[in-house]
This record gives C-alpha cells, sequence and structure tokens, in this order.
C-alpha cells in the first residue's frame, strides 16, 4: 500500500502533466503568418506623400499617429503595432513597387488601406495571388466588393458608384430638367463615377448629360476642360476630381463668372485641403455627401465619440489643422482594422485577419455620422454604402436631407 509521501509525489506529477499539457494547448492556439508574432503585429500602406494626389498623404500620417496612440496605450491584444508607410506619388508602378518591398521585403501582416483606385488595381492580382490581404482599400471602386473572384481585397467607404447614384437621386427629385456637364479623371476613379451617374439617370440620362469632359492626372490644370464645359451651357456641373482639381474647377467656374449649381465627389470635399484653396466665396452653396462627422460642424463639440478625435489629434498630432478632413477619414479607417485585429485574438493568420474583416456587424467608429454602421459578410464587401447630402455655407459644410443608401449590385 502506497505512502502518504508518494501518493502526494503521484498527485504533483499528475498537476505538473496536465498544467504542461495545458501550458501546450494555450500555445498551440496561437496561429501566426508572416508579420505577426507574440509581440508585433507589422501593417503596411502606400499612400502619395507626393504627387499630383498628395493632399492624402495626410491619410497615411493619422494612421501613424493611431497606431503610436494604439501602442502607447498598450498594443492590440498585447502586441505592439509596426506601421510601415511608402508613398507611391499616385503612380500604378511605384505602388507595384513599394508593395512587393512591403510583402517581400518587410513581411508586413497586410497591406492596409492602400490609397487609389489606380494604384490599388494594379497590385490586386499580385496581393491577391499572394493571398496577403489587401484590407479596406482607401478607394471607393466598385470592384472591392468582388469576394468572389478577389477574396484578399476589400474596400471601405461607399462606392463611388454608389455616391454617383445618391447624388442623380437628388438630381431627379430636385432639378428633374438639369442640363449635366460632368468633368472626370480619364481613370478607374472618375469612370466609376461617370457609371454611377449614367445608371443612377437611367433613360433620362441621354437627354440631361450634354457634356462630358475628361483629365489626365498628369495635367497641371484643367482651366481648358472648364472653358470647353461652360459652352455647352450646362446648369449643373459634377466635379469628380481628387482635391487638387476640384480646388481648380470651383476656383475657374467662379473666375468665368458662371453659376451652375456644383455637386463635387466626397474625397475632395475637405474644408482644409479643397474649400479653402478654392476660396470661401467661391464655395457657396456647393454640393457634396458625406458619411463621417465634420471636425469644423460646432454640432459635434460635445459628442462623446467625437471628443475621442480631438484628443488624439491634439496628443498626438499637435499642430495639424482639424479642417484637413482626411484626418477623420484616417481615424476611421484605422479604428476599423483596429477593431478586426483585436476580433482576431491570438489567430494572427492572414486567413483569420480577411474572416473577421468579413464578420463586422454595426460597427461604429467614433468618427462615422450616427445611424451609419459598418456591416460586412462573406459575401459583402462593401462596408460603408450610406450618405447624407450636405451644402458648403460659410466656412463649413451643413448636412440636410436623410441618410440614403445607394447600394450597388456586383456584377
Amino acid at each position: 500500500m502506497p505512502t502518504f509521501r508518494s501518493r502526494a509525489l503521484v498527485f504533483s506529477a499528475a498537476v505538473a502533466v496536465s498544467f504542461a499539457a495545458f501550458n501546450g494547448a494555450a500555445h498551440a492556439q496561437k496561429k501566426y503568418d508572416t508579420g505577426a508574432s507574440d509581440t508585433e503585429i507589422k501593417i503596411g500602406n502606400v499612400i502619395p506623400y507626393s504627387g499630383p494626389a498628395s493632399a492624402y498623404g495626410t491619410i497615411g500620417k493619422t494612421e501613424e499617429a493611431y497606431f503610436r496612440m494604439v501602442n502607447d496605450k498598450g498594443g492590440i491584444n498585447g502586441r505592439k503595432v509596426t506601421f510601415i508607410s511608402y508613398d507611391d506619388a499616385y503612380s500604378p508602378p511605384k505602388a507595384v513597387e513599394q508593395v512587393r518591398k512591403l510583402v517581400e521585403s518587410d513581411e508586413v501582416l497586410v497591406v492596409f488601406n492602400p490609397l487609389g483606385t489606380p494604384s490599388n488595381t494594379a497590385v490586386q492580382k499580385y496581393l491577391n495571388a499572394k493571398k496577403v490581404p489587401q484590407l479596406f482599400v482607401a478607394s471607393g471602386a466598385t470592384k472591392w466588393n468582388d469576394p468572389k473572384n478577389f477574396p484578399w481585397t476589400i474596400g471601405w467607404q461607399p462606392s463611388y458608384q454608389s455616391e454617383a447614384q445618391i447624388y442623380t437621386k437628388y438630381l431627379l427629385k430636385e432639378k428633374p430638367d438639369a442640363k449635366i456637364g460632368i468633368l472626370y479623371q480619364n481613370d478607374d476613379f472618375g469612370k466609376d463615377y461617370l457609371k454611377g451617374t449614367k445608371d443612377g439617370l437611367g433613360a433620362k440620362a441621354a437627354s440631361m448629360i450634354v457634356a462630358e469632359e475628361s483629365y489626365e492626372i498628369s495635367a497641371p490644370t484643367i482651366d481648358t476642360n472648364i472653358v470647353k464645359l461652360k459652352s455647352a451651357n450646362p446648369d449643373v456641373v459634377l466635379i469628380y476630381t481628387t482635391p487638387k482639381f476640384g480646388a481648380q474647377t470651383i476656383k475657374k467656374i467662379a473666375e468665368l463668372s458662371w453659376k451652375p449649381m456644383i455637386i463635387i465627389t466626397n474625397v475632395s470635399a475637405s474644408v482644409g485641403s479643397v474649400m479653402r484653396p478654392a476660396g470661401f466665396e467661391n464655395a457657396q452653396g456647393v454640393l457634396s455627401a458625406n458619411y463621417v462627422k465634420d471636425a469644423t460642424d460646432a454640432q459635434w463639440d460635445n459628442d462623446p465619440k467625437f471628443k475621442n478625435w480631438h484628443a488624439f489629434v491634439e496628443t498626438y498630432m499637435p499642430g495639424a489643422a482639424k479642417t484637413d478632413s482626411n484626418m477623420v477619414y484616417g481615424y476611421g479607417a484605422a479604428q476599423t482594422l483596429h477593431k478586426v485585429l483585436e476580433m482576431c485574438g491570438d489567430d494572427l493568420t492572414r486567413a483569420n485577419v480577411m474572416k473577421q474583416a468579413a464578420n463586422l456587424k454595426n460597427f461604429e467608429t467614433d468618427t462615422l455620422l450616427p445611424a451609419i454602421k459598418i456591416n460586412t459578410s462573406a459575401t459583402d464587401f462593401a462596408p460603408i454604402s450610406q450618405l447624407q447630402m450636405m451644402r458648403f455655407k460659410g466656412e463649413r459644410w451643413e448636412r440636410f436631407g436623410e441618410i440614403i443608401s445607394g447600394d450597388v449590385a456586383v456584377d
């Protein structure tokens, strides 16, 4: 018969074995792909810090600052975020070079919020072939919502076609006999808006659109395009441009003493980088649509969620102009990635990142307008599909009307 001492030793050994087994199981539950470990998550990004779309560079700077804040607060599930961002100058060949560097040299877990339709188009097949998440693309092209053919690519903001359809809903209601002139960027970005407009107008497109003018992103100015548009005498001008050309268009229309109704893209609605350079006096009455809170709007001063954004800017981007809506955009996109990585827990594989990105349910960032929520599923890679119309008055935007959905069916 075993003594008490031998029984105690047997019991201790059993506990030790069982503890070791538990420890091993816990350790086995941690899964990592390239770019993730017990201590670090590597995030890659490309954005135009230079070139014709350099106004968007603020987005990358905001995201870098956001993850500095996250790291100061202990990281994500105990892991620090390393955010690596490169300048692609809004050039597709440069984007390819920089994305390859992120994946093959820096070995990031995901490529997050890469900006621009042309640049993302250039890297989409590469990232999908490598099975690297092209996560929350900073472009509203409809093509990012194609989980069947591109399961590693997902958008973030409302699609350009959705946005254009919201403008046509407004025009058909408020100005059904409008004569429309369209200025658009001659690439996938501008053509998406053009398609959304024509789809939204339906049979009336042929009679309502009286002029279309395209320009190249490399053009120094679009003054001649505006003069040509004016010669067709439209009473509505749709400005489907990036910020630099949006500011030029508003200014040139004013110089011509021309007073059409003007609608400008959401991505070119920044007070700081578009409206102020165009001249506030020239921007009065300009229309657009939005899905995020406007930092220049006093109604959000006491909003508990937006106070978080103000505190972030003051601490991590001191001296930055809060009129630049790109800071609101960058914070919201980064907060969405933060949520996804939290949801991943200890399974930081690329497949699980995509699985969680496609499983967002009524998620609200600090920056989204009330009633607008982020939802995704395995068959829906368009996180945001609602906007609200707004009109420029004084030195800020004023929202009006109801939240409008502009869902676009994927072919």
